[in-house]
């Protein structure tokens, strides 16, 4: 599906004060970016902004980085922001691609990762850009804590089965597993959905979700 381009995007996500620049180069300096030693959760591919606000309202005593590679999406989450009555200062966002993650985080400096209905790349010569790839694996582990997990979120069983499969691969341990979210009170006690979540959950598409801890933590 072809991207919609929305004209003056580029130019609000890069004025707009909720957005770090990709080249200001942060790894090592969140704490001082937020005014705060709270723990920093990531999520890559914010979409437009629904899951990480609703968690950020919810968890002011920890800051939110949303992370998305297109403009026209980016400034709906924006948008979003902007609308709300009260502000979220433990929340800002920035417009880049995941590849360079490990120049935007320290080692050790994120406590949690949130991947929500990736891009499946569903040709094999793609598998790498897939966001629970074993090369994507080493780039999260380097900048997680050592206790820090990722929590991964798809309708793409397919893609669920290659992620199993890395994990596996690449030595992290599935503290978490559902192959149906909405099914599974335990895993989905404290579900926040995102619009994509939403909309597919209720024509009746399962939800599988895991959780990834380094298994050194065991």
């Amino acid at each position: 599906m072809r991207l919609r381009n929305i004209p003056g995007a580029k130019e609000t996500v890069a004025g707009h004060s909720a957005c770090i620049p990709e080249e200001s180069a942060p790894a090592g300096r969140w704490q001082a970016i937020f005014g705060n030693a709270h723990p920093i959760h990531v999520e890559i591919g914010t979409g437009k902004g629904q899951f990480i606000t609703t968690l950020a309202e919810r968890h002011p005593e920890i800051n939110y980085i949303g992370i998305e590679r297109y403009d026209s999406v980016l400034v709906r989450a924006l948008e979003k922001l902007d609308a709300r009555k009260e502000p979220l200062p433990n929340l800002r966002f920035i417009r880049m691609d995941a590849e360079n993650i490990c120049a935007m985080f320290a080692e050790g400096e994120a406590a949690h990762i949130y991947l929500n209905f990736s891009d499946p790349w569903p040709k094999v010569r793609h598998a790498k850009r897939r966001l629970t790839s074993a090369e994507f694996l080493k780039r999260y582990e380097r900048i997680l804590t050592s206790d820090g997990e990722i929590e991964f979120k798809t309708d793409n069983t397919d893609l669920f089965s290659f992620s199993l499969g890395q994990a596996e691969q690449s030595g992290w341990k599935v503290s978490g597993c559902t192959w149906n979210l909405h099914r599974d009170a335990a895993m989905n006690a404290e579900n926040v959905m995102t619009e994509y979540e939403e909309r597919f959950s209720a024509q009746g598409n399962p939800i599988c979700k895991m959780i990834l801890s380094r298994r050194h933590t065991d």
